[in-house]
């Protein structure tokens, strides 16, 4: 992935700088330009933040005058896409806010799902849920009908319950029902990108409501077009990580007699930035051919000395009665931003159809310099 100063840096400042000044010439800007010198320590987030408050800063006016401003940008000959927009949308939804008449909600919903297509609005609309949810709902549930899959999007994407880098909407959260039928509405919908963030929704909604999820998919399940295994799948992922029985059979992973051997590991002790190899074999000792959903659980060593799990997937194999498969992976423990390593014990662990089966030790030695 992109480093943050090169998805909002100099380049993207003074671009929306610009576009705004050839759309409202007599505005004197002085925020936006300063802001393309300030952006240099800050995360990305926190860069489209500064811009963000650097637009609104550079024109003061009301809702009405500020929209007319962002519209003129938009139609403008000036490049007026990408990453500028994040800021722009969240600015967007401020303005409306502060603005506290519905019309200015309203305008302010039309106007992220106007420039949604440009990059996404879903950061922007997070805000406008948490000020009037009763009224914004309604609205995104109507975006489900546009013939635009970048709008249609935006109605699953920007209610998403754990959206990543987005505000929390504890509404949401306390009530998972609320973005239900936007997901009824879109998850036969015609674009991949659409279904893809409506089984993301369903995941994220799976860290609270499991019950609810298996419920939902066992719904379109019973109904499915070319498209409905695939969503569903993916949107059970964590569950089925997880070993939830109802999860794992509506993937078609039931409970089975197999004999796990192993894991067996390459080595005790494995270097910091190096990796550790594992096999590990499975018979299907049971009468019936068995579907199986191949995990392995790394227990590492957090920084209290206590051990914390996280599933990487495996394989899946289907062995007929008495057949054996053996599988082999390695384990790599170079530096990751994502992760941070800690020397010590940790241990590895086979999970088949969500049902651990063999554990193995072994110790991860300190890095020569900082940890990663």
């Amino acid at each position: 992935m992109p480093f943050a100063d090169e998805l909002i840096g100099v380049p993207t400042a003074r671009a929306l700088a610009a576009a705004i000044q050839a759309a409202a010439p007599q505005a004197g800007l002085a925020a936006l330009p300063a802001a393309a010198d300030a952006l240099g320590p800050l995360s990305l987030r926190e860069r489209s933040d500064l811009l963000r408050d650097a637009l609104l800063a550079d024109l003061p006016g009301d809702y009405d005058s500020f929209a007319a401003t962002i519209r003129a940008a938009a139609s403008g000959a000036l490049p007026f896409t990408g990453w500028l927009i994040w800021p722009v949308t969240t600015a967007i939804a401020a303005k409306a806010i502060e603005a506290g008449t519905e019309a200015a909600f309203d305008d302010g919903m039309r106007m992220l799902a106007a420039l949604t297509p440009r990059l996404t609005a879903e950061f922007a609309i997070r805000p406008l849920l948490n000020h009037d949810i009763d009224r914004a709902m309604p609205i995104v549930l109507g975006w489900t009908g546009s013939t635009d899959p970048a709008v249609r999007r935006l109605a699953t994407e920007g209610t998403r319950p754990f959206l990543p880098w987005a505000v929390r909407v504890p509404a949401i959260l306390a009530d998972p029902t609320l973005t239900l039928p936007v997901l009824h509405a879109l998850y036969r919908d015609e674009d991949e990108v659409v279904r893809r963030s409506v089984a993301n929704h369903l995941n994220d909604l799976s860290r609270q409501q499991p019950e609810l999820v298996v419920a939902t998919t066992a719904t379109w399940l019973a109904a499915p077009d070319e498209n409905t295994a695939q969503l569903v799948k993916h949107a059970l992922r964590t569950l089925v990580k997880k070993g939830h029985p109802q999860a794992l059979a509506q993937l078609g992973f039931h409970p089975a007699e197999v004999q796990v051997t192993g894991p067996v590991l390459d080595a005790q002790t494995v270097e910091f930035g190096g990796a550790i190899g594992f096999t590990v074999g499975i018979r299907n000792a049971g009468a019936d051919p068995a579907r199986l959903a191949v995990d392995y659980v790394m227990h590492h060593q957090k920084a209290n000395g206590s051990l914390t799990g996280k599933t990487f997937k495996l394989s899946t194999v289907t062995l007929a009665p008495g057949e054996t498969v053996r599988l082999a992976r390695t384990h790599s423990f170079r530096a990751i931003t994502t992760r941070r390593y800690h020397p010590g014990e940790h241990a590895l662990e086979v999970q088949v159809n969500g049902v651990a089966s063999g554990r193995a030790e072994f110790t991860l030695l300190p890095a020569a310099g900082p940890l990663g």
